[in-house]
């Protein structure tokens, strides 16, 4: 008997608003793909991003026509061949692992990690002025690590304000393309006298030439300049480090090949997350077993989470139960 496939748009409020250099948003938004096979369910999550042109719509409108693709009993590897990468292919091929996962007894994590351990996690600061982002940052200073959203007017103030708030936590900056060459080495170098550990996609897509021209006292991570592995060759030279998300390479498939592929040239490793809900950062909790940066926050953002969800105690994240996903 062939899967059956299911596709839903769900909403889940976010506690309070969560602000960045595009925008602001109150809710999450993300679209759950279930497979059920002989009395086994599998399920994905994805969340759709208009900067990458999708919406809840065509997400769904994606999946569903893969539909006598998964009746035909479409595996992971041709689903990669069948789909683009993005949000689409991310929650059918999450899917899938789960359905093996419940069909055959045997945990994902069994064959990507047979050990895993609980994590630590970033913890968002979102984009305000200096005197929220402290606030922010001060209701967080128990934290190990701190990341920053930036990418407005007064950044440097900002980073400040945040620093002295929470003197114990490590920092992460992620300005999600808000920077501009002519502010680039200025806004680097107030990141270097704040300790800064990693800074995020500083500039926008395709106007990032100059990262390897200037002196960069902080490593510089790329994020919305990657999504698969296809992307690695042209970012070398620019970026140390990439930030892999399972919507931007289009599942647990291909961030697999990314982070290995990245690991072979060099790139010290993120894994990231939009803002979703447990269901969407279990197959990242494992993929983020060995990466140097983790930020697997979104859950944390939400007014509520899925039931069961992740296991968060203050920045740790635990492996996920199989009741959750895999």
């Amino acid at each position: 008997m062939a899967p059956a496939l299911a596709v839903e748009i769900e909403r889940f409020p976010i506690a309070g608003v969560f602000r960045i250099a595009r925008g602001a948003k109150t809710e999450a938004q993300v679209v759950t793909c279930t497979l059920t096979q002989e009395g086994a369910t599998g399920r994905g999550e994805c969340v759709p991003y208009a900067r990458y042109g999708e919406t809840v719509e065509s997400v769904v409108a994606q999946i569903e026509a893969m539909r006598s693709a998964v009746a035909d009993g479409i595996d992971r590897q041709a689903l990669m061949k069948l789909m683009p990468p993005g949000a689409a292919r991310n929650a059918l091929d999450c899917a899938l692992w789960d359905l093996e996962a419940k069909r055959t007894g045997r945990r994902v994590q069994e064959t990507l990690c047979p050990a895993p351990r609980a994590l630590t996690t970033a913890q968002t600061i979102s984009l305000g002025t200096p005197e929220e982002m402290a606030a922010q940052a001060r209701a967080h200073a128990d934290r190990p690590l701190l990341k920053i959203k930036l990418g407005g007017e007064h950044d440097a103030a900002c980073l400040r304000a945040v620093a002295e708030a929470a003197p114990g936590s490590r920092l992460i900056v992620d300005a999600n393309e808000g920077w501009r060459p002519d502010s680039l080495a200025e806004n680097l170098h107030a990141a270097a006298g704040c300790g800064v550990a990693l800074v995020e996609q500083p500039l926008p897509v395709g106007e990032d030439a100059i990262l390897r021209e200037i002196e960069r006292p902080v490593p510089v991570c790329a994020d919305e300049s990657v999504h698969t592995a296809e992307d690695l060759s042209a970012l070398e030279g620019l970026y140390d480090a990439v930030n892999i998300k399972l919507d931007k390479a289009g599942g647990l498939t291909a961030a697999l090949i990314l982070r290995e592929r990245a690991r072979e040239r060099g790139f010290s490793i993120m894994v990231g997350c939009m803002v979703g809900t447990s269901l969407a950062m279990a197959p990242a909790v494992l993929l983020a077993q060995e990466a140097e940066f983790v930020d697997l926050d979104g859950p944390l953002l939400l007014r509520h989470d899925r039931s069961p969800g992740l296991v968060y105690d203050g920045a740790r994240v635990s492996p996920p139960s199989p009741a959750l996903w895999g």
